[in-house]
C-alpha cells in the first residue's frame, strides 16, 4: 500500500478502484484532506498535487509582466 506524502497515513484503495486508476489521476488522502496525484502504479505512489499548479501559476504570472513592458505611451517610435 501507498502512503500519503503528506501526513504518513496509509492509503487503503480497494481493489475496484485500482484497476480504474492510471498516473496523473487525482486523490484525496482521508487522513489530512491533501489533494494528491497517483505518480506511480508500481510501486503505488502518489505526489502532492499543488507542486505542479504552482509552477503553472508561476509561469502565468511572468507571462502577464513581460506583455505590460512591450506597450508603448507614446508610439511615436515608428515613426522617426
Amino acid at each position: 500500500m501507498a502512503t500519503c506524502p503528506e501526513c504518513d497515513i496509509e492509503i487503503q484503495i480497494d481493489e475496484i478502484d485500482l484497476e480504474e486508476l492510471e498516473v496523473g489521476d487525482p486523490w484525496v488522502c482521508e487522513g489530512c484532506a491533501s489533494n494528491l496525484r497517483l505518480a506511480s502504479l508500481d510501486p503505488l505512489e502518489f505526489d502532492p498535487e499543488d507542486e505542479d499548479e504552482d509552477e503553472e501559476s508561476d509561469v502565468d504570472d511572468d507571462d502577464e509582466t513581460g506583455d505590460d513592458d512591450d506597450d508603448d505611451d507614446d508610439g511615436d517610435d515608428w515613426d522617426d
